[in-house]
């Protein structure tokens, strides 16, 4: 072997050069066709949530869903033969931090944004992302302003409150035949639309009568002046539109002053946590309005989704938000394949004008505004073990 190799004088040096050179070449030309998208510069997505402070169980719910579809979606090559990268940002449920983490996001980089959870925390966050030009969709935000300003680069894979409040009205009328309401809200953009929007729903039923519609202060422990109040009215039905952290407590305190109307909370109210907050004795029977649960999806994608969940997590998902941000990356995944393309103008006229696929929450596809097409509503109930039950209406 070495002298055929060794044809002339300095041909040994020459052709063994030559050979690596040839292998060199050929090995990066395989490297090139043939690399896994780990290998390539990954596309970084935003995912805005409440990863800690009083929802901090909705973030850790969110980072969840979203880590299980980024997972899969690197799994098939990526997107574009690029890797996802998931980068979070807490914004604590509060307005200002809100905020402060879309411009994070904005100095990050990121091509897109998941975001965020709570309507007024939403709202902080879409007008510096509409500023910057960046594509945001919110996934637990349903408050009907959010897509009346006109923003070119909004969406949300969650319904809209007006949708719940006719659900809920449709509810107490016609299937609970209950007619003195009692509505309550925090003032958040969310909890007052979702109570305002009741509240118009139920003017057009006849016999149907609010007697008592008011307001608690988010963050509060002690509702007993406002419950008071409401006692004197005597509802059939307290519809609680505000989040579960104060839920809990509301309910807990109703009960302990005497006060046995039926429990109702809107699409924030009830969860795991509201259960542990009230007592299971006093959650119990409770109902909610609200999304249906993943564990009550019968799509192929719903079912693979909540198998990993459990898998991973031991249980599902205790309310539809973090499905719903799941959801969003896969609308960003697509609509980044479909055009192949990362730019924000692109990738939003893509959404709103020719985007239809088949999500973990069923079909998806967007109106002008920037809402989803359609809606589906469920009422679920808390049953005498502790869990979120639909309640058959």
């Amino acid at each position: 072997m070495r002298g055929r190799l060794r044809v002339s004088k300095g041909g040994w040096a020459r052709h063994w050069w030559t050979g690596l050179l040839v292998l060199a070449v050929a090995w990066a030309l395989g490297c090139a066709v043939t690399a896994p998208a780990a290998a390539q510069a990954p596309i970084r997505i935003g995912l805005q949530g409440p990863i800690t402070g009083p929802w901090a169980l909705e973030g850790e719910m969110a980072v969840n869903s979203v880590q299980i579809v980024a997972d899969q979606i690197n799994a098939r090559g990526g997107i574009l033969g690029r890797p996802v990268e998931i980068v979070i940002g807490d914004d604590q449920g509060e307005v200002r931090q809100s905020a402060l983490t879309a411009q994070r996001m904005v100095a990050e980089g990121v091509v897109a944004v998941i975001s965020s959870y709570g309507s007024s925390i939403t709202e902080a966050a879409q007008l510096i992302y509409e500023d910057a030009g960046l594509l945001n969709i919110a996934y637990g935000a349903t408050a009907e302003s959010l897509t009346q300003h006109g923003h070119r680069y909004f969406f949300r894979t969650s319904f809209r409150d007006d949708r719940q409040g006719d659900f809920f009205a449709e509810l107490v009328t016609a299937h609970l035949n209950l007619q003195r309401i009692a509505i309550v809200h925090d003032n958040s953009t969310f909890a007052r639309g979702l109570a305002e929007a009741a509240r118009r729903s139920l003017a057009g039923k006849s016999g149907v009568e609010v007697v008592f519609y008011d307001a608690i202060t988010a963050g509060e422990r002690d509702f007993t002046s406002t419950i008071s109040r409401m006692r004197t009215t005597n509802p059939e039905v307290v519809y609680f539109t505000a989040y579960y952290p104060e839920a809990g407590l509301f309910l807990r305190q109703m009960r302990d002053a005497g006060v046995d109307a039926l429990f109702i909370g809107g699409n924030a109210a009830i969860n795991d946590e509201f259960i542990e907050i009230a007592g299971l004795s006093v959650a119990a029977g409770s109902l909610v309005t609200q999304e249906p649960l993943p564990t009550d999806l019968d799509y192929p994608e719903a079912v693979e989704f909540v198998n990993e969940y459990v898998r991973r997590h031991g249980a599902p998902p205790s309310t539809p938000w973090p499905v719903y941000a799941a959801d969003a990356l896969n609308i960003i995944a697509a609509a980044i394949e479909a055009t192949g393309s990362t730019d924000s103008t692109v990738l939003a006229e893509y959404i709103r004008s020719q985007l239809s696929i088949n999500g973990i929450t069923g079909p998806i596809s967007f109106e002008d505004s920037g809402d989803r097409a359609g809606a589906i509503y469920k009422a679920y109930k808390v049953d005498d073990s502790g869990r979120i039950v639909d309640a058959g209406y």
